[in-house]
């Protein structure tokens, strides 16, 4: 358990607290491309601030703080105009590097406009996502991690949940849910609602390990019915810190995202790319985004698919969950390691260093470490499943998905009784250097009750 200034210290998100200058080291997905195509200028919260974030016509992209230096009005609304944005107020005008370029009311032969700056954060475009950094120069480049640069068919599902980003990502790092919350919590709301859920998450944990990395912590398990030799342990899949984790399997690659709105909002989201072996290239013009549901009419969490299963355990746990009257057990070593992670990181950053996973070479593409037979259930079988008892059942697309992978399965098929070789599209499994000193394994048999 922590203590209470302990837990407070972990969980803020707020400039100038120790974890708020980690968090600010990072690029935010703060938008989705479509939404400043539909409209120039969006007002966005981030790390507990509101920001005004915008697109010029040149496709140019801004962020400055809401409020306009001047007199404080929202520069959420202000006008776009050439690569800057006018203050709806008084028309006083700021560049992309923050930078007075007009002040409409006040005398030219003066040096008042060049006294004026706002704080500018930095704007790139990836992946039909608008990223921002506010946080100090020189700023780190944007991670061009896989998910967001391979080929495949990809969708947007996201969701505003009411608690502490910190919760969410000591989920990340506990193997041993699944069986229960996604396995016979599934099952038994799945008795009561007429419904059959996947056999393949009930799977028994037999040993759990996780192994400190370049980009965080990579988290792996061995069912019952495999063996180290399965992907689950062979490779499994990364928490990236501070804020996502990547997993995958049958085809489908997944970084979700959780981003620090406040200290008590965070913004859940599940980008996915669907490539599975035999994919053909399928038109997509736009990435499609979609709200997954939380609550129902009456109030009560929507728990009959995986995702909102999850959802619902980082929600009640409260809005920042009380960790001084927690139990940790021998099965919550990956929670352990990632706070040791985070106190890591707001130590470096207090010396000033660059925490865990910035970036400051040039990449074309970060390839992530992730298993691709996700609980040795078999491709399409998994795929079928996810479209079927995940998030996707609510995406726009689909259908399109559906037959992305029924496809692609065909077409295997096809190929293997003709004696052809498939196309395998690219990944996202790639080498880590391991940290062994930072590694940690349980056998579930050992774990006290």
């Amino acid at each position: 358990m922590l203590t209470a200034e302990q837990n407070e210290e972990l969980t803020a998100v707020e400039a100038g607290t120790p974890m708020g200058e980690v968090l600010r080291r990072y690029w935010y997905p703060v938008a989705f491309t479509r939404e400043l195509t539909e409209f120039p200028v969006k007002r966005v919260e981030l790390l507990g601030e509101f920001f005004a974030l915008w697109r010029s016509p040149s496709g140019k992209y801004g962020i400055i703080p809401e409020p306009c230096p001047h007199r404080k009005a929202s520069m959420a609304y202000g006008v776009v105009e050439g690569d800057g944005l006018r203050c709806p107020y008084h028309g006083w005008k700021f560049d992309t590097d923050g930078a007075c370029t007009d002040q409409p009311a006040e005398k030219a032969n003066t040096n008042f406009q060049e006294r004026v700056r706002a704080t500018a954060g930095k704007v790139e475009e990836m992946g039909g996502l608008v990223w921002a950094y506010i946080g100090p120069d020189p700023a780190p480049l944007l991670p061009r991690f896989d998910v967001y640069v391979m080929d495949g068919y990809r969708d947007i599902g996201w969701a505003d949940i009411p608690c502490n980003y910190v919760q969410v990502m000591e989920n990340a790092v506990d193997p041993h849910h699944v069986e229960h919350l996604h396995g016979r919590y599934f099952e038994f709301i799945g008795r009561h609602e007429g419904f059959e859920a996947p056999a393949s998450f009930g799977k028994k944990h037999q040993r759990i390990g996780f192994d400190a990395f370049e980009w965080g912590i990579i988290k792996r398990r061995v069912l019952s019915g495999a063996s180290e030799d399965n992907d689950d342990w062979k490779v499994g899949h990364p928490l990236v810190f501070p804020y996502n984790m990547r997993v995958g399997g049958g085809g489908i690659h997944q970084m979700q995202i959780r981003v620090p709105i406040n200290r008590t909002t965070t913004r859940f989201m599940l980008y996915t790319v669907h490539a599975p072996e035999g994919y053909e290239p399928v038109v997509q013009e736009n990435v499609p985004d979609y709200e997954i549901p939380v609550f129902d009419d009456r109030g009560n969490h929507v728990v009959n698919y995986v995702e909102g299963q999850d959802i619902m355990a980082w929600v009640t746990q409260g809005p920042i969950t009380d960790r001084t009257t927690e139990h940790l057990g021998r099965s919550d070593i990956g929670v352990s390691l990632l706070r040791k992670m985070f106190r890591q990181a707001m130590q470096a950053v207090a010396k000033g260093e660059d925490p865990l996973g910035t970036i400051r070479e040039p990449h074309e593409r970060i390839d992530l470490p992730c298993e691709k037979d996700k609980f040795h259930a078999g491709a399409a079988e998994f795929a079928l499943d996810f479209c079927a008892m995940g998030s996707t059942r609510y995406s726009p697309a689909l259908e399109t998905i559906r037959q992305v992978h029924l496809s692609a399965a065909a077409r295997v098929e096809d190929d293997k009784a003709a004696g052809r070789p498939s196309f395998t599209p690219e990944g996202g499994i790639g080498t880590a250097t391991l940290a062994p000193d930072t590694s940690a394994q349980v056998d579930s048999g050992t774990i006290p009750r």
